[in-house]
């Protein structure tokens, strides 16, 4: 993050054409402000594997995370002068590179959105019949069960639900819905074996 730069103290009056130690300070913290551009290439020597490192944790792709700290390094380097503390280089690039790593996902997650869906494999007549066939089998197979059976049934997998959740909706306990569940199951593969 950038650091801001205290506003300066005011100064005595002095005598025109007089330097005195404080204006020669001055004039040297006005060249040194902010991160060099040397600096900045030490620290790109010294800690692009790192940063590669960090990028690479949030990212799942090489090129995606050599991108990212490449990007790092031109937004400090474009905003250097509004570093003043050059110790603070490396969490300003840090942070950058976990930005453009999230940056990077996002774009990602809304191109697989925006990505148009295929079309599902159509089924043949024939497929189809036999499955509305199943299903009426199935329902007619489900009719004869138990009625708690039943509906332990069709909300642990029609529901999708937990046992858990099944036995807190049913108001009964979980060793209940497990008994019921085992005993549905088995009376539908009877049911559904059978010839018709």
């Amino acid at each position: 993050m950038p650091v801001i730069a205290p506003m300066p103290a005011a100064r005595p009056a002095r005598v025109p054409g007089q330097r005195d130690a404080a204006d020669a300070e001055g004039a040297a913290a006005t060249v040194v402000a902010g991160t060099t551009v040397d600096h900045l290439t030490e620290t790109y020597r010294a800690h692009y594997r790192s940063l590669l490192g960090l990028a690479a944790l949030l990212l799942d792709d090489t090129a995606s995370c050599e991108d990212v700290v490449q990007e790092a390094f031109i937004r400090v380097h474009s905003a250097r002068k509004r570093v003043r503390d050059p110790e603070k280089t490396l969490a300003y690039l840090r942070q950058t590179v976990v930005n453009l790593s999230r940056s990077t996902l996002r774009r990602r997650i809304l191109g697989l959105k925006l990505l148009s869906k295929p079309m599902p494999d159509m089924a043949s007549a024939e497929e189809g019949a036999y499955d509305q066939l199943e299903r009426r089998d199935l329902i007619k197979a489900m009719k004869g069960l138990q009625r708690r059976q039943r509906e332990v049934l069709v909300l642990r997998y029609f529901a999708d639900m937990t046992e858990a959740q099944v036995a807190e909706t049913l108001g009964i306990s979980l060793g209940s819905v497990k008994a019921y569940g085992s005993r549905g199951i088995a009376a539908l593969r009877v049911a559904m074996e059978a010839p018709a």
